[in-house]
């Protein structure tokens, strides 16, 4: 054997062995969580007694305010996201909704009503994604609304090119009103790809995901394969923005816990990790919870619960948001402590499967949220043409 045919047999021999580790390593996994392999099989649950509510679609994240039983949507169209979510590298202007809306509804009227605001004068309007409702401080009646707002960029410069100029809105509003008085808006670079937000209660600071390392690009298609480029963000409006947690993967969903535990969902990894905020408002982790499934935006309830909204079949999902007419199965998890018998062997979480559904009763669930007291779960979709509430 020649010494260039060694040279190629050796290099055939590394390449198929680094291709079979990436297998077993992360690629098997990947296609288990994105339901290709094996082809996984919807089985429906928690579905039976729900009710749709065609008014408020689109809607990518929403919030409960527990002691009201108000819920606060962040809402568009499906038409609209067809064509605009820069998460996704929609990109396409003319076609974008501009006029979003946040929307609450009233579960014991069924009551919908879509908040206005007279004082918000931008030329680039509203596109919402994260939304977050936080009760002040000083008067638990007075909340602050956290919108994550993809603007299209300014001039004739092409959102294909450099991507959405994104920014955070600050609003403030009063339980059960009908309107929203704007505070400020946040723009930083920093604030680069946003995905979910929370505020906090004087309304001046507020955490958030990059669900990108970068706008735009060919760059961006690595995350899927595990490049470690988005991040967790922080700003102050007095004191300005930060990199609060660096080199994450696939950050999406955030949420706080009353006692303070930040939740960040890895979305392609289907992990929530769990996070210590520290005096210098940087996050520490403290612990990792691992799913099977892709995963969206999170929520925690009254008894302490985490719940997560999670993709079974990650092909049909993105289908669905380039076309919202094609439908997508949804599931929304539960994550609780774990008091079995196998805690004992180091199994701290449970993950309970709490709703699935073929897309029919909503596609592409993105965001869940569950009444403890009420007893009534909510589901929303980012391209949805209806949200959701089922008696649970």
């Amino acid at each position: 054997m020649g010494v260039l045919t060694r040279i190629l047999v050796n290099a055939l021999v590394v390449s198929v062995a680094v291709l079979a580790g990436f297998y077993q390593f992360y690629l098997k996994s990947l296609l288990l969580r994105t339901g290709i392999s094996p082809a996984r099989v919807i089985q429906p649950l928690g579905n039976e007694h729900c009710k749709k509510i065609p008014k408020l679609q689109a809607c990518e994240e929403l919030i409960l305010h527990q002691p009201s039983g108000l819920v606060y949507f962040a809402c568009s169209t499906p038409s609209s996201r067809a064509h605009w979510i820069p998460a996704m590298e929609q990109f396409n202007t003319t076609g974008a909704s501009f006029d979003d809306y946040v929307a609450t509804y009233d579960p014991t009227t069924s009551r919908i009503t879509r908040l206005t605001t007279t004082d918000f004068h931008s030329e680039r309007g509203l596109s919402l994604h994260g939304i977050d409702v936080v009760a002040s401080t000083l008067h638990s009646e007075h909340l602050y609304i956290y919108l994550v707002n993809h603007r299209k960029p300014l001039g004739n410069v092409s959102a294909y090119a450099v991507g959405a100029d994104s920014v955070i809105e600050i609003f403030e509003t009063a339980v059960g009103s009908t309107t929203m008085k704007h505070v400020r808006t946040v723009e930083n670079p920093v604030i680069s790809t946003p995905n979910s937000v929370i505020g906090s209660p004087d309304g001046k600071s507020f955490y958030f995901t990059n669900d990108h390392g970068v706008r735009v690009g060919l760059v961006r298609s690595l995350d899927m394969l595990g490049r470690r480029s988005s991040s967790v963000g922080y700003c102050h409006i007095d004191e300005g923005c930060k990199i609060a947690l660096s080199n994450t993967f696939t950050s999406n969903g955030i949420t706080a816990a009353p006692n303070g535990t930040i939740y960040v969902a890895n979305g392609i990894g289907g992990i929530v990790d769990a996070f210590e905020p520290q005096t210098d408002n940087t996050l520490a982790l403290t612990d990792s919870i691992k799913t099977d499934y892709i995963l969206d935006n999170l929520s925690v309830d009254a008894d302490g619960q985490l719940w997560a909204a999670a993709v079974p079949k990650m092909w049909s999902a993105l289908q669905h948001m380039k076309s919202p007419s094609k439908l997508s199965p949804s599931m929304a998890l539960r994550i609780s402590i774990n008091t079995g018998p196998n805690a004992f062997y180091g199994e701290k979480y449970k993950v309970s499967k709490m709703f699935e559904d073929d897309g029919k009763i909503i596609p592409l669930l993105t965001s869940v949220s569950y009444d403890s007291e009420r007893r009534k779960l909510y589901l929303g979709g980012i391209a949805a043409p209806h949200s959701v509430v089922c008696d649970l």
